[in-house]
């Protein structure tokens, strides 16, 4: 079990996905990010395995929940400078964590 104080040190902010690119270099399906947060974080880069249940039309534009503060990660070529969530479906894809409403970018999860 963790403290709740463990808890409010994972920054989760919302952002918008700004572009979307195939990653062929990637052992899975994978996309590259751009994701914008907003004035006071500003745009930042992530990977992730979605092409399962996602266009990159789809993508464009979709509001997602974001970890902003671990470190870096190298993928490949590519890093990745946050953590994009999401949950599993019944095949293991990875089913975005998306606000349902219209949300300021870069409002913290609470």
């Amino acid at each position: 079990m963790i403290e709740y104080t463990d808890f409010e040190k994972v920054d989760i902010r919302v952002g918008r996905i700004v572009s979307v690119e195939s990653f062929p270099e990637a052992r899975k399906p994978t996309y590259k990010l751009v994701i914008d947060f907003g004035p006071a974080i500003g745009t930042k880069k992530s990977c992730g395995q979605f092409p399962a249940n996602y266009s990159k039309e789809e993508l464009k534009d979709k509001l997602v929940a974001c970890v902003v503060n671990l470190p870096k990660r190298q993928i490949g070529p590519a890093v990745s400078e946050v953590l994009t969530l999401g949950f599993p479906d019944t095949s293991g894809n990875a089913v975005l964590i998306t606000p349902t409403k219209e949300v300021p970018l870069g409002g913290k999860l609470f």
